[in-house]
């Protein structure tokens, strides 16, 4: 098998998921970190081996140099990879989004397919017909009903509007003739009325009954 065979799997293998390969690249950054703090911290102690034995031994600070040049280039590719990985993670994280969000798309595109599936165009705008259609029957309804219903409306108008002539007609003619009220229509006295003139006649027959006695009381004593 060659070394990339070796490095990027077997042909034939399932691709990892974005998620996975999200993952691993967050792990190898934060591996590349820590030997990037290493190589930093290298760095620092060359330089100061390169100053306490600047004037001192000069071979021992050429030879701190040398080393830190090499862990400043080894740090300049770890920053260079640092910035590649972090490109492809950064776009795999988008292609993920953008899945999830297509995902999400299709299965509300399915769930309306599946609503609309026993629905037909035709069908709902001859329901809609029929509604119409029997709303105005019920309209014509309640107005029959509410209208009020007439009997007898085959009477002749015309004999009705002679019999209303002849009426007056007699109304007048008794005007005329000055038909008074008969007996029987007399207006009745109040009982009141008449026992008052009762007791008064009843008062007055008192008094004379009294004068009379009075005079032949007078007239035995003369």
């Amino acid at each position: 098998m060659s070394f990339f065979g070796k490095m990027f799997g077997k042909k034939g293998e399932t691709a990892p998921t974005t998620g996975e390969a999200i993952q691993k690249l967050r792990e190898t950054e934060n591996m590349l970190i820590k030997k990037q703090e290493f190589l930093e911290s290298k760095i620092e102690q060359e330089l100061d081996v390169a100053r306490k034995n600047g004037t001192k031994n000069k071979r021992v600070a050429i030879q701190a140099l040398k080393r830190k040049k090499k862990y400043e280039k080894q740090l300049q590719q770890i920053d260079g990879t640092l910035s590649t990985i972090e490109m492809q993670r950064e776009a795999l994280e988008s292609a993920n989004t953008n899945t999830a969000v297509l995902t999400t798309m299709k299965n509300a595109a399915d769930a309306l397919k599946a609503a609309h599936n026993h629905m037909d165009v035709d069908q709902i705008h001859d329901m809609m017909d029929d509604i119409a259609e029997q709303q105005n029957i019920a309209t014509e309804i309640s107005d029959a009903i509410s209208n009020p219903v007439s009997f007898g409306q085959d009477v002749d108008e015309d004999e009705l509007e002679k019999e209303l002539e002849e009426l007056e007609q007699e109304e007048l003619d008794k005007e005329l003739l000055g038909v008074g009220p008969s007996a029987t229509e007399l207006p009745e006295v109040p009982s009141d009325e008449i026992k008052e003139k009762a007791k008064d006649k009843k008062k007055a027959t008192a008094a004379d009954t009294d004068d009379k006695d009075l005079k032949e009381l007078m007239a035995w004593a003369e």
